[in-house]
């Protein structure tokens, strides 16, 4: 039986919205201090340029009726005035496009670094439900639509309203019944803009969340392309993009046929608001009542009176796109922050304590740890052994304070302070599983450990760590790594890594499996150069590796608690 092919039709659906305009309004007005500079000089430039434009429309009128012998004056000078407005305008639009080129970029960044910095600082738990390439998309697509909302879209919509008004009221001021002509269609209009902003708010959420999973796809699969190659996934990997690209093109179909319906209706009622006002127009010539100047100008005021409906009719998707932006921003911002909490450092050699400690990453299942007791003694070289899922991670996290005890009490104390709780990770220097180092140098990532590290310290921390192979590169200490050590073996980025936590000052070192990659020759060397060069302090050494437990003064066997 052929098997059948997955769709993601299901994704479909249009859910509803989680946050109230009032709410994404409120949230705007929060962020809208560092755009407020670009937001009102680009509010100056387009009131200048409606002023300017009614100002070319009035010239162009009195040009005409000239040339026509309706009016005395000079065809010269008048048009000299009206070239002087057009390169005014022109110098307008030059100065918009710098602001936006100087300001523009500032906003983005300002920003980005907004929300980076509480991702950073945010609590371990709580962003692992995002991919990291969601995030991403929300940081860089998410950020420049809301900057482009409080700094082109808002600042245009108060300009349309601002021509809308003049263009009226100088309409009104040359014929009342013609003016009343042309805005017989904003009734309508605002009746069908209202219908399309909600029905495109959720349509536009689907879509961004279809952009967002497609990238999440792309980075997953070139992180683990070695993965991908050996259980030859390639082009299952392949079909699995193609079915999400092909949900994104139905949902940008079902965008695009939307918007074409709504456009169409509001050209039909402005087209025929038009020609209701030309033929009025003509017969008012026609009967000798206005000039011909006077009918240019009709003309020209007419469109300056739908243009600013048809500009919000442009305005509205960026709007609305903007508006689902924020709702992704805002969850992101709603993420729980860590405590401000100034990291203390303990004086004199310093022990880690554990109390009756459990704890749950989900109160319907059973505690990971359940009433763990121990002291890591101050100066003391402990091995934590156990087969996977007997919560040996879930220790560091709480020794690093990433996570708090459900139950019990975890500490960090000195013979001379007051134990410190939870404010643990300062005294700490870690060194995780697997391969950590960053893109850039080999010096760059050492200077992570201690930026104020010398030469002659991160050489002597790179012998410690049996990584003096660095000095053999040919750039040495300026050898760039690629993203996660590129270019390095698994055993070099390891031994890189363990030099860094040695630079990086300390009085309890954790490591964790840190030598998963190295020979048993090199880890004892290894081991035995921690063991000098950290005398005194507190080791703690989570591993499969029974050689370890040579070394140490205390064995935990997780398997046992």
């Amino acid at each position: 039986m052929r098997k059948k092919k997955r769709t993601y039709t299901e994704d479909m659906k249009i859910n509803k919205t989680r946050y109230s305009t009032k709410d994404i309004t409120a949230w705007l007005w929060r962020h809208h201090r560092n755009c407020r500079l670009q937001a009102l000089l680009n509010v100056c430039i387009g009131l200048s340029q409606v002023g300017l434009g009614l100002l070319g429309v009035d010239t162009l009128r009195s040009l005409t009726d000239i040339a026509t012998h309706a009016r005395e004056g000079s065809i010269i000078w008048t048009a000299v005035t009206l070239a002087v407005i057009f390169l005014l305008e022109m110098g307008m639009h030059i100065a918009y496009t710098w602001i936006g080129a100087v300001l523009g970029v500032k906003s983005k960044n300002t920003m980005q670094q907004f929300f980076f910095r509480r991702l950073i600082k945010g609590q371990w738990r709580g962003i692992e439900k995002y991919h990291s390439g969601d995030v991403l998309n929300r940081l860089f697509s998410d950020v420049n639509d809301i900057v482009a909302l409080l700094t082109d879209v808002i600042p245009t919509a108060v300009v349309v309203v601002a021509q809308f008004v003049a263009s009226f009221i100088y309409l009104y001021a040359m014929d009342s019944t013609l003016a009343l002509i042309v805005v017989l269609s904003s009734p309508v209009f605002v009746v069908l803009s209202r219908l399309y902003f909600k029905r495109m708010r959720r349509i536009v959420r689907t879509i961004k969340d279809s952009n967002s999973a497609i990238q999440s796809i792309i980075q997953e699969s070139i992180q683990h392309k070695m993965v991908i190659k050996v259980l030859g996934r390639e082009t299952s990997m392949v079909e699995k993009l193609e079915l999400r690209q092909s949900l994104l093109r139905k949902q940008i179909k079902a965008q695009a046929r939307f918007s074409i319906f709504s456009k169409t209706l509001v050209n039909i009622g402005f087209a025929g608001a038009f020609l209701m006002a030309l033929v009025w127009g003509l017969f008012q010539l026609q009967a000798g009542l206005i000039t011909v100047g006077v009918l240019m100008a009709f003309t020209q005021l007419i469109n300056r009176i739908q243009r600013p409906m048809l500009d919000t009719a442009r305005l509205l998707p960026i709007f609305v796109n903007s508006m689902t932006s924020c709702e992704r921003l805002m969850e992101l911002e709603a993420l729980p922050l860590e405590q401000e909490v100034e990291p203390i450092r303990l004086d004199g050699k310093v022990g880690i304590r554990f109390d009756d400690v459990s704890y749950q990453y989900d109160p319907k299942r059973h505690a990971v740890i359940s009433h763990f007791t121990h002291d890591f003694r101050p100066g003391s070289f402990t091995a934590i052994l156990g087969a996977t899922g007997t919560g040996k991670t879930t220790l560091i996290r709480l020794m690093l304070a990433l996570i708090s005890p459900t139950e019990g009490r975890a500490e960090a104390y000195a013979a001379d302070s007051h134990p410190i709780t939870p404010a643990l990770r300062g005294n700490f220097s870690y060194i995780p599983q697997g391969n950590t180092l960053f893109s850039g140098t080999i010096r760059e990532n050492l200077l992570m450990g201690n930026p104020d590290a010398t030469d002659e310290e991160m050489r002597h921390a790179l012998q410690l760590a049996m990584a003096d192979f660095v000095f053999t590169l040919p750039d040495g200490l300026e050898t760039r790594c690629a993203e996660q050590g590129g270019g390095l073996s698994e055993g070099q980025a390891q031994r890189i890594a363990i030099a860094r936590a040695i630079l990086h000052p300390c009085k309890v070192l954790l490591l964790d499996e840190a030598t998963s990659a190295l020979d048993m020759e090199t880890e004892k060397k290894l081991l035995e150069n921690l063991k000098q060069h950290f005398h005194g302090s507190t080791i703690i050494f989570v591993t499969h590796r029974l050689a370890v437990v040579d070394f140490t003064t205390d064995v935990i066997n997780m398997q046992h608690l």
